[in-house]
């Protein structure tokens, strides 16, 4: 069984799997439906997505899907470390523009799930990183949204010097919280 830690902001969820080791390597079930639904989350995934970043202070995010192709997402690190961030994006929410962030990294077998209603980014920490996660919805690029990492509303404090990121010019350009298309709290 997994060890299920809640975050700070509703629905946000740090799991750690439990790792067999013995002299030929490990083993891991690094995902399990019926260990999320004992835990009240009914996710079913439907797409798997790896990416991989050569260089430390490579930033990915903030991003989200609407609806009807909204995602939640199961992250995971399996090589290098990130700093991972959710922010809550449902206007009327108590906790709306709030964030929370873990470290993710293969070392510490972590993962974080990011409920629908929630934008996510990261920032690698090392060179080499790769990411793998899991998406309840697939890809639509006609509801694909993003929000500026650096948007002062949301304050998030990312560990690494703005001049030292690596960015996508789609990230870089993104709409801030006040402009961006958003969810309703409650829906």
């Amino acid at each position: 069984m997994a060890e299920i830690k809640r975050l700070a902001l509703d629905g946000v969820l740090e799991i750690v799997p439990r790792k067999f080791s013995d002299e030929r390597g490990f083993f891991s079930e690094t995902y399990n439906a019926e260990t999320l639904l004992a835990h009240g989350i009914p996710l079913a995934f439907v797409q798997d997505n790896h990416s991989y970043s050569a260089m430390t202070g490579t930033l990915r995010g903030l991003h989200y899907q609407l609806p009807p192709q909204a995602q939640a997402k199961l992250v995971r690190v399996v090589r290098g470390r990130a700093f991972d961030v959710v922010v809550d994006i449902r206007k009327g929410s108590p906790t709306f523009a709030q964030w929370v962030a873990v470290e993710l990294s293969a070392e510490r077998w972590n993962q974080i799930l990011v409920p629908v209603g929630f934008a996510h980014g990261l920032i690698t920490l090392e060179p080499e990183t790769e990411v793998l996660y899991k998406v309840s919805e697939h890809y639509s690029a006609e509801h694909e949204r993003a929000i500026r990492f650096d948007d002062p509303q949301i304050g998030i404090r990312w560990p690494v010097a703005p001049d030292r990121l690596r960015l996508s010019a789609k990230d870089r350009d993104a709409p801030l919280l006040a402009d961006a298309d958003l969810f309703d709290f409650g829906r």
